[in-house]
């Protein structure tokens, strides 16, 4: 009884924190660090976890934030606040402990910029993104700065400068990245964000303006990954041959639907696509710097 209680506890914080989605931010910060530092020590442990802590934070506010909607949308519906499976003073008292903890680890063991950075994805995620949703159906564009400051987090936190050129090409790549994988979400379920009352582009645009969006901003994606060779954050010759292979793959891969109206467009396989495109790119990054460290 208490196992199955415990189980049950353990559940539900997971999915308040969206665990899923924090690992992720977690991956990115790591690289960052990587990328910076040049190898891999155990300096990217404090930054890791600390990050990962606010992101929690800032999702379970995220859910309180919105429970009102999640309850309408039939993706939404199934969370923990919705179905009762917590209280909203719980839910917020879980926020604050995980916020504190991420704050408390980042100014303890990290630096003070890596805080504030991390402070700036929350205030920008919960007060700007989160209000942006109710009002205009292309909060996404500037809803993914968020996804950008999580390496620059591990990049300073590495003891490297802000003002790196490289820093910043980085950032550009996650930032672009998560304007198409957003909107492939949108493409799914905007009759449900419509039923919820939040503007959505399927409201404004039919289906193939709205491929057509996404492929050009697919194409800025892979462009912004040749961008990582060209300012020098990648260093091989092999790891910038596999972005570029990979990157035309990309889009090819949203081309071809673009052109073929006898292709099902499946959003959410296509958002599983350019997921894993960004999850290759990520190794690439990491593999290219730790591998010469030990070839050099």
């Amino acid at each position: 009884m208490i196992a199955e209680k415990i189980s049950h506890i353990l559940r539900v914080v997971f999915e308040l924190s969206k665990v899923k989605i924090t690992i992720a931010v977690s991956f990115t910060t790591i690289t960052g660090y990587v990328l910076a530092r040049g190898h891999i020590d155990t300096g990217f442990l404090a930054v890791t976890i600390g990050i990962f802590l606010l992101a929690c934070g800032s999702s379970v506010l995220n859910h309180i934030q919105e429970s009102r909607t999640d309850a309408v949308m039939l993706r939404t519906s199934s969370r923990p606040i919705p179905q009762g499976r917590i209280s909203l003073a719980y839910a917020f008292i879980l926020a604050v402990i995980e916020l504190a903890a991420g704050t408390i680890i980042l100014v303890t063991y990290v630096n003070f910029i890596a805080l504030l950075l991390g402070w700036l994805a929350l205030i920008w995620y919960n007060l700007v993104y989160t209000n942006l949703k109710r009002i205009t159906a292309h909060a996404v564009i500037p809803g993914a700065l968020i996804g950008a400051i999580p390496p620059l987090v591990g990049w300073v936190a590495a003891e490297a400068s802000l003002l790196d050129i490289r820093a910043w090409t980085i950032a550009f790549f996650f930032f672009v990245w998560q304007v198409p994988h957003f909107y492939l979400l949108v493409l799914k379920y905007g009759p449900q964000y419509e039923d919820a009352g939040l503007p959505a582009l399927t409201s404004y645009h039919n289906s193939f303006v709205l491929k057509l969006m996404i492929f050009l901003w697919v194409v800025t994606t892979a462009l912004s990954a040749l961008l990582l060779y060209y300012f020098n954050v990648v260093r091989s010759v092999t790891a910038a041959l596999c972005l570029t292979i990979s990157s035309l793959l990309l889009i090819l891969i949203f081309f071809i639907p673009l052109v073929r109206k006898n292709i099902e467009f499946a959003p959410f396989k296509y958002f599983m696509r350019i997921n894993y495109y960004a999850l290759f790119v990520i190794i690439v990054l990491n593999l290219d710097h730790l591998l010469l460290m030990y070839l050099i």
